[in-house]
């Protein structure tokens, strides 16, 4: 019998690490944490939470500006970067203690600092050898800079949390989620927005309407957006900054943000030194029970690169757990992930796409229906609702369904459950509505528009 410091030592104190470390330990493991920066990892620190707290302050403008349809008059409107900031910062910070009460109430050694792995049982923290029976790797991800003259002048969505004052203009390259969501926040801030992209669509992992119609409701709030445009070079001048586009525009800001891509953070793990096979942009290679090709070695998260988002994570971490400590043999599923983009207005995607259906069903019913929310029939806004679900006609079941609106991400997180259930349009139909509210919409769709 070999004897280890620890049954698991986990490197990466994010979402997935800490759920995992933390089901490990109440199941009896004796389990350690590494983790060089602060706890809670990207989606505490650069991204979720901090992203999210934001998008609320960006909202107050157009509240503020509707108000005045419902009889409110209200003063003049200043909005200050630095407040938020602060407060934005002592939440985290709040967050981060939370984190680390966590694994210390559930028996957890965290130890600070980069962990290097040695062998299939052994880490290395702060010149310091600690000996494991099971690694598991929940590093995370990285955003990542295209290369072009003058990236270097640009920055990424973990400096942009950080940023000392509120640009007057900023140009953002992507047309991801992470893209169109801090547009939207700078916009809804008071800062002139360009968004750039290379293609013809955003948000072209989700179904196509979906980016389509954002696209429409994000100009109407006055963002300017590049399609089929991509950012050639970039140069300094004092403060400001000259961008050269592929359309031929230069354009002067003060901030080039890219939300291009993300990279697994692999480098200098010492995966080499245990023989851990990488694909070919970084990400770690597992099975279907997240071990690596070496024994005892298991990898979750953004680090492996199947679904890179906080819940999804965590449910891979508590599976891990449950396998190894628990005896269990239990997969991880990855359909009907609900997913929410807190662009304004917000997506919400759940199951498949139109695209998808038609690949994988021989016949699909298609309901639609875009509209004006009850609220802006007062407030004078002209932003407009789509919802969209998709029906396999032959069992009758619900294969996907997609919005964007004010709270989608409320209303999807309910429907997913439904659907996690094998709900078919039927019972859809059947489901009495909340009225007057937008989700109701969902339940009193009846005509295929294809």
């Amino acid at each position: 019998m070999h004897t280890y410091d620890y049954d698991l030592f986990t490197i990466g104190g994010g979402s997935g690490g800490v759920r995992a470390s933390r089901f490990a330990a109440q199941y009896g493991a004796r389990v350690a944490l590494a983790e060089s920066g602060p706890l809670g990892g990207t989606c505490v620190n650069a991204g979720c939470i901090p992203k999210k707290l934001m998008s609320y302050a960006a909202h107050y403008h157009n509240d503020f500006e509707e108000a005045a349809g419902f009889g409110w008059s209200l003063g003049e409107q200043r909005f200050d970067w630095p407040t938020l900031i602060a407060n934005k910062d002592k939440e985290i910070a709040r967050l981060n203690g939370i984190y680390s009460q966590i694994l210390t109430n559930a028996n957890v050694d965290v130890i600070a600092g980069h962990a290097q792995i040695v062998d299939a049982h052994t880490v290395v923290v702060n010149g310091k050898s600690y000996s494991a029976h099971h690694i598991l790797i929940a590093t995370g991800g990285h955003p990542v800079k295209p290369e072009l003259p003058g990236s270097e002048l640009g920055i990424t969505s973990d400096e942009f949390f950080h940023l000392p004052a509120l640009p007057r203009h900023a140009i953002v390259q992507g047309g991801g989620y992470i893209a169109v969501e801090l547009a939207s926040i700078l916009n809804g801030l008071g800062c002139k927005v360009t968004l750039v992209q290379r293609g013809m669509q955003i948000l072209r992992s989700m179904d196509a309407d979906l980016g389509h119609f954002l696209i429409a409701e994000m100009r109407k709030k006055g963002v300017d957006i590049a399609l089929d445009t991509s950012i050639v070079s970039i140069t300094a001048q004092g403060d400001s900054r000259q961008v050269v586009l592929s359309d031929g525009r230069t354009l002067e800001s003060d901030c080039i943000l890219f939300a291009t891509g993300r990279k697994p953070n692999v480098r200098g793990l010492g995966l080499e030194n245990a023989g851990v096979l990488v694909r070919e942009n970084g990400a770690i290679s597992v099975d279907e029970h997240f071990a690596t090709n070496v024994p005892h070695i298991y990898a979750i998260g953004d680090v492996i690169d199947r679904v890179a988002l906080t819940p999804v994570a965590l449910a891979e971490g508590m599976v891990v757990a449950a396998n190894l400590f628990q005896h269990g043999r239990k997969l991880m599923s990855y359909e009907n992930i609900p997913t929410a983009v807190f662009s304004h207005p917000n997506v919400a995607t759940l199951g498949m796409t139109e695209a998808k259906a038609r690949e994988k069903h021989a016949h699909v019913r298609i309901f639609k229906s875009e509209f004006k929310a009850l609220k802006h029939t007062l407030s004078g806004s002209s932003e407009r609702c789509l919802m969209k679900m998709i029906v396999d006609a032959d069992t009758d079941r619900v294969l996907g369904m997609h919005m964007v609106g004010p709270d989608a991400g409320e209303i999807i997180q309910g429907f997913a459950v439904a659907m996690q259930c094998g709900v078919t349009k039927a019972q859809v139909d059947a489901t009495i509505g909340v009225h007057p509210t937008i989700a109701e919409e969902f339940v009193t769709m009846r005509t295929a528009v294809v």
